[in-house]
């Protein structure tokens, strides 16, 4: 609860009013999730959450390609649905997404993983 009174006096102290707060907060479906919405995730960070993906393996040009987009992605964006491994760029390395360069295993853990990091940022 601390951290939820911290986030609302730092966004008030920036010239927010409680309205807009949560205002936000309601649109982006929590204050986590605004703010990781606003300054994306580390780029370490989500590197570290997909580096399963293609350490300690044989990764091929496409598999690295798409784990990099995907950490692009997260970097700018801060969360990921899972839908968005089957739109463009995504799909422009395999038309089938994920399921096309990584085997079914890898795609439910990557899933996963993308899921946890939202969880993280509702937390």
């Amino acid at each position: 609860m601390a951290l939820y009174n911290d986030s609302n006096r730092l966004f008030i102290e920036a010239g927010g009013s409680t309205e807009l707060i949560n205002l936000a907060k309601e649109q982006s479906h929590g204050l986590g999730m605004f703010i990781r919405s606003l300054v994306g995730l580390d780029r370490e960070t989500a590197t570290q959450a997909f580096s399963e993906f293609i350490s300690g393996t044989t990764a091929t040009p496409n598999q690295i390609e798409f784990i990099d987009l995907v950490v692009q992605y997260l970097t700018e964006n801060g969360v990921m649905e899972p839908d968005r491994l089957y739109e463009s760029p995504f799909t422009d390395i395999n038309p089938q997404g994920p399921e096309g360069i990584f085997p079914s295993a890898k795609v439910d853990k990557m899933v996963q993983v993308l899921f946890e990091i939202r969880q993280r940022a509702t937390a």
